[in-house]
C-alpha cells in the first residue's frame, strides 16, 4: 500500500490482483469501515461478492452511523456526521456507489449537488440568557498567550505529546476564548482528552479555521446518515451477492505467530446462542473493527432516564479486541481507551416535535424556516451558559423519509452529564426525556410557566447514554492503537476508529473509510495509491489565511510578543518588500 495525490491515480482502475479469485474475506462488524472495506474488495480488489462475509452482532448494519424509526420509541439518532470536501477516501468510495434516490447518479453526485444548491452555514452559533444570540460574531477572541499556546501545540512533534492531555498545554486564558467554545462543542473534546488528537485535528482541518465559527466548512447529507450513506452501500453490496450474517458475535481471532509472521487461523464466534469456529487459510482475509464509540449505548424514553450500568471495558467489541491483543503486543492496548467511562461518556437525545409550538422557537433560534427543506440551524447551536454545555441541531427536514411533514426531528447533546441543569436541577444522566426537553425549552426562552406542559404534549424525546463515545480521544502513546495491518500480518487487518493511520483524525467518516481502503489495498496488494490526507498544513497560503482569521483582524505588527515583533520589524519588512512574501502577507491582511 502506498499514498498518492493528484488525479492521475484517482481516476485509474487497478488491474485485478493476483490470486484474488482464490481468496475470501470475513469482516467483523457492519459499521461504515466494514461496509467500505467490502466495497473496496469488490470494486478495486475485484473479489467475488459471494466470497465476502460480513458478520454482525446485532440485527442491523451501520454501526455508529445510525438513524432508525423504532416501532415503540419513534425516531432515534445517536449522533450526526459532519463532512467536508477533503474527505478524499470517503468521496473516492461514494463516487462509485449508486444513489438510491435518483437513478443514474452516484451518492457523491447527489451530495455534491445538494450542498451546492443549499450550502451550510449557521446564523446563530451560540446562545446565552435563555435564547439570546451570544454574538460570538465569527470572532475567536484569543489572547496573544492563547494564540501562542495553539501555535506551540501545532508545531510539537507527535512523540512529545504521547500520553499528554489538552490541559497540559492550555490554561483558563485559552478556555475562556470563543475558539475553545467552538472547538470543544463541534468536536466533543474535553480538557482531559489527548493533546496529540487535538494537534492532529488542528493540522488536519487548518484549511477550515475560517469556517469554524459559522460551520460554513461543513457539508451534510439530505437525510440521516443511515438512509443517505449506509443504505446505498448495503444495496451495492447486496447487488454483488455479498453475504450478511446477523446475530453473530465474534469473540476471538486465533493466530499462528511464527517469528515475525502472524497468520489468522481461526475465527471464533457465537451465532444463535451456539459457539462456532471457522478455520482460516492464508487466502482468508480477516478485517476486524476493534472498539466502538457506541458500544453498550442505552436508550430510554419520555418517562425514564437512560441507565449507565456498563462496567469499564465491558462490551463485545472490547472483549474481542482484548482477546486478540493478548496474543501479541502489536495488536494494541484496548485498556487505554475503554477503562475510564467517567472520562469517555456523554449523552444525546432525539426530540420529535408534535405540534406547531416548539417549531416557532426553533425558527427564532435558527433564523430560518425549519420546514423549508433547506439548511435550518446549519450545525449545532451551543448554549454558552448551559451547565450541561448543551448543544442542539436541526438538520434539513425531513430528517427521515418516513417523517410526517408537520414534525421536526432535533438532536441534542450535553458534554457535562454530571452537572445539575439550569432549569431542571438534576444531572443530565438522571433526566427523563421530558426533563431534557424542559431544559432545552428553557434555554430557547419558552416562558417558565409554559415549559412543563409544552414538554409533555409538544414533543417526544429518546435519550441515549453512550459510555464510550469519546474513547478514541483518550491520551495515548505509540502502539496503543494498532497499525491497520500490524507488522508481520499476512491475512489480518484492523479497521475503524481505533486502528492507527498517519495524519488523519478519528471521529470522522473519513477515518473509517481510509482505514478500510488501506487494509484492503495492503492485504490484496492492490496496485493503486490511497489518496493521502489533504496536506493543507503544508500550504503557506492556508497557514497565512488561518493566522489572519485567528487574529480577528489584527495585523502581525499589532502583536506584542518578541519573536513576532522581530519578524515584522522594519528591517524584516524592508527585506521582503517587492517579493511574493510581501504580496501574500498583504493578500491575507496580515500587514
Amino acid at each position: 500500500m502506498y499514498y498518492s495525490n493528484g488525479n492521475y491515480e484517482a481516476f485509474a482502475r487497478p488491474e485485478k490482483p493476483k490470486g484474488v479469485d482464490n481468496k475470501s474475506a470475513y469482516l467483523v462488524g457492519s459499521g461504515l469501515a466494514s461496509l467500505a472495506a467490502a466495497c473496496f474488495l469488490v470494486r478495486d480488489g475485484q473479489m467475488k461478492g459471494e466470497h465476502i462475509h460480513i458478520l454482525e452482532e446485532t440485527g442491523i448494519v451501520g454501526g455508529a452511523c445510525d438513524g432508525i424509526k423504532d416501532i415503540q420509541k419513534g425516531f432515534i439518532i445517536r449522533g450526526g456526521r459532519e463532512m467536508e470536501n477533503h474527505f478524499e477516501c470517503l468521496w473516492d468510495l461514494f463516487r462509485s456507489i449508486p444513489s438510491i434516490e435518483t437513478e443514474g447518479i452516484s451518492v457523491l453526485d447527489e451530495f455534491y449537488w445538494l450542498n451546492k444548491r443549499d450550502p451550510n452555514y449557521s446564523l446563530m452559533r451560540a446562545s446565552i440568557n435563555r435564547g439570546e444570540d451570544a454574538h460570538t460574531d465569527g470572532k475567536f477572541a484569543l489572547s496573544e498567550k492563547a494564540s501562542m499556546d495553539i501555535l506551540k501545540l501545532f508545531i510539537t512533534r507527535d512523540e512529545l505529546l504521547y500520553d499528554k492531555t489538552i490541559d497540559d498545554f492550555f490554561d483558563d486564558e485559552f478556555y475562556s476564548s470563543n475558539f475553545w467554545l467552538y472547538w470543544q462543542t463541534m468536536f466533543a473534546f474535553q480538557k482531559w482528552h489527548s493533546a496529540l488528537e487535538m494537534k492532529l485535528y488542528l493540522q488536519r482541518f487548518i484549511h477550515h479555521i475560517g469556517g469554524l465559527p459559522d460551520f460554513s466548512a461543513l457539508k451534510f447529507t439530505k437525510y440521516n446518515q443511515y438512509e443517505s450513506l449506509i443504505l446505498p452501500l448495503v444495496k451495492y453490496l447486496e447487488a454483488h451477492n455479498v453475504n450478511f450474517q446477523y446475530d453473530t458475535q465474534v469473540t476471538n481471532v486465533i493466530f499462528d505467530i511464527t517469528g515475525r509472521e502472524k497468520v489468522a487461523r481461526q475465527l471464533v464466534y457465537r451465532h444463535a446462542g451456539k459457539e462456532e469456529i471457522i478455520d482460516l487459510t492464508e487466502d482468508d482475509l480477516v478485517f476486524v473493527t476493534n472498539g466502538s464509540c457506541t458500544e453498550n449505548s442505552t436508550l430510554s424514553d419520555d418517562d425514564h432516564a437512560p441507565i449507565l450500568d456498563t462496567n469499564p471495558g465491558e462490551g463485545g467489541c472490547w472483549h474481542l479486541w482484548k482477546n486478540i491483543a493478548n496474543q501479541d503486543p502489536s495488536f494494541g492496548r484496548p485498556e487505554k481507551f475503554c477503562t475510564n467511562i467517567k472520562a469517555t461518556n456523554w449523552e444525546s437525545a432525539t426530540v420529535t416535535t408534535l405540534d406547531e409550538r416548539i417549531p416557532q422557537y426553533i425558527k427564532k433560534m435558527s433564523k430560518r424556516d425549519p420546514f423549508s427543506g433547506r439548511v435550518v440551524t446549519g450545525g449545532i447551536i451551543t448554549v454558552k451558559d448551559s451547565k450541561w454545555l448543551m448543544s442542539y441541531t436541526v438538520n434539513r427536514q425531513p430528517h427521515f423519509k418516513e417523517q410526517p411533514k408537520d414534525q421536526l426531528v432535533v438532536w441534542i447533546y450535553g458534554l457535562y452529564t454530571n452537572a445539575p441543569g439550569n432549569f431542571v436541577k438534576k444531572p443530565m444522566k438522571e433526566c427523563t426525556g421530558r426533563e431534557i426537553v424542559e431544559e432545552w425549552l428553557y434555554h430557547m426562552g419558552v416562558p417558565e410557566t409554559e415549559i412543563h406542559e409544552m414538554a409533555g404534549t409538544g414533543a417526544h424525546c429518546i435519550p441515549c447514554m453512550m459510555p464510550y463515545i469519546t474513547a478514541f480521544f483518550m491520551p495515548r502513546t505509540e502502539g496503543d492503537r494498532p497499525k491497520v495491518v500490524p507488522d508481520g500480518c499476512v491475512n489480518f487487518a484492523f479497521i475503524g476508529q481505533f486502528a492507527d493511520t498517519v495524519r488523519d483524525t478519528v471521529f470522522t467518516t473519513e477515518y473509517s473509510v481510509r482505514t478500510a481502503m488501506e487494509a484492503v489495498y495492503t492485504l490484496l496488494d492492490v496496485d493503486r495509491g490511497v489518496p493521502e490526507v489533504f496536506a493543507s498544513c503544508y500550504d503557506i497560503r492556508v497557514l497565512l489565511d488561518s493566522t489572519a482569521k485567528m487574529l480577528d483582524g489584527k495585523k502581525l505588527t499589532d502583536i506584542k510578543l518578541p519573536f513576532i515583533a522581530s519578524l515584522v520589524e522594519k528591517k524584516a519588512l524592508k527585506m521582503i518588500s517587492g517579493t511574493v512574501m510581501e504580496e501574500l502577507l498583504e493578500k491575507y491582511k496580515l500587514i
